[in-house]
């Protein structure tokens, strides 16, 4: 599994760490509510819509840097139209404390098995040198589960580095969307489902590569947010879906969810009247077999705005 791969998964297809930094590191502190910035022509803005229905698509980072410039008046005036903000899970203060009590739950051995015990020799060399390098003792995650050990060590580098969930897009869109319906297109389950559920080898890989890209992590999301604060969509799906090409991973992660987004933006056209704005991971949205193209199957034209 390559690196982007992994920094693809952690950034641009799960909300997870975006719903609640502690699940990565319960020693941050939230940040206040972030200032809306003036950006530049910026973040692609998509919608669909029928007689009786607008549904924006945005695609967000759900960590970034906290003086990345990127809200403008477009995405404003998107949002403040819409009736509905849909998010890929709830991320209210009850949802999040669920979200942490659930990840604990499923992330962690419950029958005396540790982490390193499931590794072998070049695996366990590779991993405590990744924690080694990032200041944290060997026998931190030993509770842990090798998926949530992984997306740990791939946020935690870039954590380190100043990108911060507080400044995430899906914060600051739910921010300022005040007394706004929310909604979600997935659950928590789910979402914790798509990592608990691999296999052990699958789950070791996934941790292994996390911890042998911890010191490009950074470099790589810059690339990825430079592409997307410019609206390079398919700048950005190069950059972020390449590397997940041919991987049985991307199929669940992404392509999967994608198809399941369009049948619910297909019915929520078909039942319910009104202005929706979707903020969902950037990668949904870029690149072969994204939102869009599962939509345009089932006859439903999209069409970019910004």
């Amino acid at each position: 599994m390559k690196l982007r791969s992994i920094v693809s998964a952690s950034v641009a297809s799960l909300a997870l760490f975006a719903a609640n930094p502690a699940f990565a590191d319960a020693h941050m502190e939230a940040a206040g509510e972030t200032a809306l910035p003036s950006g530049p022509e910026g973040p692609a803005l998509w919608k669909v819509a029928d007689e009786d229905t607008t549904i924006y698509l945005f695609g967000t980072v759900h960590a970034l840097k906290p003086d990345v410039q990127w809200y403008d008046a477009e995405i404003d005036a998107a949002l403040q139209s819409a009736d509905t903000v849909v998010t890929e899970i709830k991320m209210d203060p009850e949802s999040e404390a669920a979200m942490q009590q659930m990840a604990l739950q499923r992330g962690m051995f419950t029958d005396g098995t540790t982490l390193r015990s499931v590794l072998d020799e070049e695996q366990t060399a590779k991993y405590e040198a990744a924690l080694a390098g990032m200041g944290i003792p060997a026998a931190t995650f030993d509770p842990f589960e090798p998926w949530m050990a992984g997306l740990t060590l791939t946020m935690l580098p870039l954590l380190q580095k100043g990108y911060d969930p507080n400044s995430g897009v899906d914060k600051i869109i739910l921010g300022k969307s005040g007394d706004t319906a929310k909604d979600a297109l997935e659950t928590v389950e789910f979402q914790l489902g798509i990592f608990d559920g691999m296999p052990m080898d699958q789950q070791v890989e996934f941790m292994i590569s996390a911890a042998e890209g911890a010191g490009e992590a950074e470099a790589m999301l810059d690339k990825m947010v430079a592409e997307w604060v410019e609206g390079d969509a398919e700048g950005l799906a190069d950059v972020m879906n390449e590397g997940m090409e041919g991987e049985g991973f991307a199929e669940v992660l992404l392509y999967n969810r994608n198809a399941n987004w369009a049948e619910w933006i297909e019915s929520r056209l078909e039942t319910t009247p009104g202005t929706v704005f979707i903020a969902v991971g950037a990668g949904h949205l870029a690149g072969e077999r994204s939102v869009q193209d599962y939509l345009a199957e089932r006859g439903i034209e999209t069409t970019r705005v910004q």
